[in-house]
């Protein structure tokens, strides 16, 4: 399984989420510290998912960051992430 699977897969599972992309960015960093070949480097999540709304941004950012403890210290050298509140519901 690749990395983005694993990141995709730990992140539906934890916060069962709306919303969720997670696009592998490492051939935009290819060169830079942390690259390599191969790719699976660097990582943009966006997630929606009522589980986060409740959080401030630093909590939220934590909650995802130890989601992926694992790939994080087995790799994965940049994680940005970008979390959207659930929208309310029209009334």
């Amino acid at each position: 399984m690749s990395v983005r699977d694993t990141i995709e897969k730990k992140l539906s599972v934890k916060f069962t989420p709306s919303h969720l992309e997670v696009l592998d960015e490492s051939e935009k960093h290819r060169g830079h510290a942390g690259s390599r070949p191969g790719g699976e480097t660097h990582f943009r999540v966006r997630i929606t998912s009522p589980q986060l709304d409740s959080l401030g941004r630093v909590a939220q950012h934590r909650a995802v960051m130890e989601t992926l403890d694992t790939e994080l210290k087995s790799g994965v050298h940049a994680l940005a992430i970008e979390v959207v509140k659930t929208a309310a519901p029209a009334g």
